[in-house]
């Protein structure tokens, strides 16, 4: 297989594992990177054996990249996609895949008016943790799908990360920064979404950063950070959400639950590539663990840019796709809405939940 030239654009702290795994992937080649700091570039060079480390438009004037891995903050994610698309490049972006609706259309149209590949983060429903779930669910193991839960309760990034500022600003909070994990495991599983409720609030209009090296500096709150939505599913099933960076006592509750006519299902966390899952059929007094029916158990970020070379060469469609990402992205935003607007939001997109990957990927892919 012809490898696909991957540029990489944002050197934060996201970028380490993508720079690590996508070296080890061989159907991709990673030979620019690029960062608003070229110090930063340069140092994520020299640490992953890059060969060149330069300015965002140098990488995207260069003929030699296929493909750019756009790591920048949200606010910048529909300005660096356009440009590469522009470009004439595959692009994959880290979620979410534009602050706006408006934006995130933009990007998935001029893929499509270009015959070129947009992709998008989260790639951990391609894991074996999920994918072990979701080949569960189609087997029957549960019956008819009936609902499922999805909780993501936190005190918020400032207590971890280096620069939490953007987390609380638009295009964050934790609908925004986590939800697309859980969003994208439920239609991946339970295919897309139809309705939504939604009520939110910001609990704290200020936030200190106890991280370093900004520890001390206060947070102006923009954006929501307790949301609490309600799905109902093309399907039928009904599903129950809750983000939130407003929990400083910490939370006993599930990741993701699944609920069958025959059974349940404790879907790992959606943030992980790996499990445990766990099965109770109807009746069963105890949760059954279930051994893992697929590879890429461990931080394997970057697999969907990996799945993107494959299709590529295989002439199908990749997984984490720019019609998936959207449809996320416009529930995000509906959560805000039926908040706003005191009734339900109507979905207008909708996507196909991808195929499963093959089960033996990991050990055929790399």
């Amino acid at each position: 297989m012809e490898k696909v030239r991957v540029g990489i654009i944002g050197c934060g702290n996201i970028s380490a594992i993508y720079f690590k795994n996508c070296k080890t992937y061989r159907a991709l080649e990673v030979v620019a990177c690029a960062d608003l700091d070229v110090s930063r570039a340069q140092a994520r060079a020299e640490e992953f054996g890059v060969a060149k480390a330069c300015s965002v438009e140098e990488l995207l004037a260069d003929p030699a990249i296929d493909l750019v891995i756009n790591l920048t903050i949200p606010a910048a994610h529909a300005e660096v996609c356009l440009r590469a698309l522009n470009a004439g490049k595959h692009v994959y972006v880290e979620k979410p895949l534009a602050v706006t609706r408006e934006d995130g259309r933009k990007i998935v149209e001029l893929a499509k008016e270009k015959g070129l590949r947009v992709g998008c983060a989260p790639d951990t429903f391609l894991g074996g943790g999920i994918q072990t779930s979701i080949k569960l669910i189609r087997d029957g193991w549960i019956g008819q799908p009936v609902a499922a839960t999805a909780f993501m309760l936190s005190r918020g990034p400032e207590n971890w990360h280096p620069d939490p500022v953007f987390f609380y600003k638009a295009g964050g909070g934790p609908m925004f920064d986590m939800g697309p994990y859980y969003l994208t495991a439920l239609v991946a599983a339970l295919g897309p979404i139809s309705r939504i409720a939604g009520m939110t609030k910001t609990s704290f209009p200020e936030r200190r950063i106890t991280s370093e090296p900004k520890y001390g500096q206060m947070i102006q709150v923009d954006t929501p950070t307790h949301i609490a939505g309600l799905l109902e599913f093309a399907s039928g099933a009904i599903g129950t959400i809750i983000t939130s960076f407003d929990v400083m006592g910490g939370s006993g509750l599930p990741r993701i639950e699944i609920y069958g006519s025959e059974g349940s299902l404790k879907v790992p966390d959606p943030n992980t590539f790996g499990g445990p899952v766990l099965y109770r059929r109807k009746g069963a007094k105890d949760w059954t663990e279930i051994p893992l029916s697929h590879g890429f158990a461990e931080n394997s970020r970057g697999v969907g840019v990996l799945d993107i070379a494959r299709a590529i060469a295989e002439n199908r469609p990749h997984r984490a796709n720019g019609d998936l990402a959207y449809h996320v992205l416009e529930a995000m935003h509906g959560f805000h809405d039926a908040s706003d607007q005191g009734k339900h939001y109507e979905m207008h997109s909708s996507c196909e939940s991808p195929e499963p990957m093959p089960m033996n990927a990991d050990s055929t892919w790399l």
